[in-house]
């Protein structure tokens, strides 16, 4: 699918604000350009983004009823009352509890974890996890990653004498839970200068509050910032403010000392002596992690993330990665049956603004990286739904820009359950609920959704010739590291460029172009991939110009740094 390409170049007004800077930079020009667009307009600012420091956290008190929950976990240890961690079964969920569990377990002993199977239980708390940490004599659960809409839950939890600190990060109602204290940044009265923490994150913070409030320093609880670092990564929650600071001090964890469950992932993965960036996080070590709760029991990511021992970690580990190749069987299976269907359909449906599917028989573990799947080709908000204990029960995502929250939130009255972010969210309604909630999904969109949002865009950075791409620029470049939302990594256009004579078609199907490419400001060539475009390859062959949108990436071949033009994609010029 053909993206249309957009470029806005710096206002008047940026460009005043950013005098400084193209002060700085008067050699690397891009690289003001690429700190302006940020928000980023003096030197000192500068400096902040390219050296992120713990030290610039906020305080975790800022967070409302933070002192609550702390008084509450410090009168429990006290008590020597029974705690109970409890978390989500995807990687969010289960690195906070990994990352609480780990910590509180090094001053107080009576305390367990506890992750709720995916296909019995489904998402959140439930009266069965309730009623077994009542047998088991807990007095205080803590929840992360979920529970800010556990009213009833929580109010039974109370009936039998349990209370509950709730950390969480996903968009609450106006009921919240009868919880000691709830921490979350998106509470309405919450003035907390982050408002999109990860779960994980929350907990953190929460670990920072009691860690602050006892005196404990803070070497031990920043040992433990690679587990945030995952979980940012795999959640996509914006890497600005705090987020990008705690992902580039957990990079920096996962590539020198990491936590020994993740040192094991690192190692299936081929990770080892490689320099571990954000993308190995998204698209090697959190899927492994996801894969766990998807396909078996999350619990098994807690066993991994909390082991001391590298040979059991490893194990472990081997299993999950396991669990990862037969996601990955399954979600090629689920995905061309969807597409089928969806290609099936007459042509009024097909052009719907939106995707709704269903079918009984699909893994429920899968469904959310199918509806991925599908945003991602036919670029439409997509529901995929299954059936599990007798819920139509399914998840969401959305394209660029929509709400979809507020989509699923219009048919709130005819669903069971609910919850997520703006570009994802969980849902379950009766079978017999679907027609009409596909109809108002359809309709809320239709109404809602701009054109725009509904065709491919590609936003450029900056322009760019091959003779900028300088030692300088690729130094500063790299110092904009982690990327993520609110921080995306650069796409840069470089135009009229000519095949050096080299380039070729590789792949199993010879669907890629590995390119060797010069433009007319530059001798150096530049090697770069172009994945599945080999349609281009006849006019690259022949020499003649064309222009590339690009991100550039790093990596080492023999020890020595090399870099490589991933294209994005090609257009063909009139000249």
């Amino acid at each position: 699918m053909i993206s249309k390409w957009n470029y806005l170049p710096l206002t008047t007004e940026q460009q005043k604000s950013g005098t400084e800077l193209a002060e700085k930079y008067a050699d690397c020009q891009p690289i003001s350009e690429l700190l302006v667009q940020r928000g980023i307009t003096t030197q000192e600012e500068a400096e902040k983004f390219f050296h992120p420091s713990l030290k610039d956290m906020h305080s975790p008190f800022l967070m409302p009823d933070m002192d609550k929950a702390v008084n509450r976990l410090n009168k429990a240890m006290g008590s020597k009352e029974r705690i109970l961690i409890f978390g989500d079964y995807d990687v969010d969920g289960t690195t906070s509890v990994a990352l609480v569990y780990k910590y509180l377990q090094n001053y107080y002993s009576n305390i367990d974890y506890y992750i709720p199977t995916r296909y019995d239980e489904g998402y959140g708390v439930s009266m069965r996890a309730i009623e077994e940490a009542a047998q088991q004599g807990v007095k205080l659960i803590i929840i992360l990653d979920c529970g800010i809409k556990a009213i009833d839950e929580i109010k039974y939890a109370k009936s039998l004498g349990i209370d509950f600190i709730i950390c969480d990060h996903h968009v609450p109602d106006e009921e919240l839970p009868p919880a000691v204290a709830i921490l979350n940044p998106k509470l309405e009265n919450s003035t907390y200068p982050c408002q999109h923490l990860s779960g994980c994150g929350v907990g953190y913070k929460f670990m920072q509050a009691f860690s602050q409030s006892n005196g404990l320093g803070s070497a031990e609880l920043e040992n433990m910032l690679d587990l945030v670092a995952v979980s940012i990564a795999a959640d996509i929650v914006p890497m600005v403010d705090e987020n990008r600071i705690m992902t580039y001090w957990g990079l920096k964890r996962l590539n020198s000392n990491p936590n020994v469950g993740l040192r094991a992932i690192i190692k299936i993965c081929q990770l080892s002596n490689r320099d571990i960036t954000i993308s190995d996080v998204i698209f090697k070590i959190g899927p492994r992690i996801n894969a766990s709760g998807r396909m078996q029991s999350g619990r098994e990511a807690v066993e991994l993330l909390v082991a001391r021992d590298f040979s059991d970690a490893y194990q472990k580990a081997k299993a999950i990665d396991q669990y990862n190749r037969d996601r990955k069987e399954l979600d090629k299976r689920i995905t061309d049956e969807a597409n089928a269907i969806l290609e099936s359909q007459d042509e009024k449906i097909q052009q719907r603004k939106s995707i709704v599917i269903y079918n009984k028989d699909w893994h429920k573990g899968i469904i959310g990286i199918v509806a991925s799947r599908l945003t991602e080709l036919y670029y439409k908000p997509s529901v995929v739904l299954t059936l599990s204990n007798g819920l139509a029960t399914g998840s969401s995502r959305s394209v660029q820009g929509f709400d979809i929250y507020s989509a699923v939130e219009s048919s709130r009255d005819i669903l069971e359950n609910f919850g997520g972010h703006t570009y994802a969210v969980g849902l379950s309604m009766k079978e017999e609920n679907i027609p009409e909630f596909t109809r108002r999904f359809e309709k809320y969109v239709a109404e809602h959704i701009l054109p725009t949002q509904l065709t491919p865009q590609l936003d450029i950075d900056a322009y760019l010739t091959f003779a900028e791409i300088t030692p300088e620029f690729l130094s500063l470049l790299r110092k904009f590291n982690p990327f993520g939302p609110g921080n995306p990594k650069p796409v840069f256009c470089t135009r009229g460029v000519i095949d050096y004579g080299t380039s070729k078609l590789v792949g199993k199907h010879l669907e890629h172009i590995k390119l060797e490419l010069v433009d007319n400001t530059s001798g150096k060539v530049f090697n770069g991939i172009s994945f599945n475009m080999s349609r281009y390859f006849e006019h690259i062959h022949s020499r003649k110009p064309f222009d590339i949108c690009y991100t550039i990436e790093e990596g080492k071949r023999t020890n020595h740094p090399h870099i490589q033009l991933q294209v994005k994609e090609i257009r063909i010029t009139d000249v």
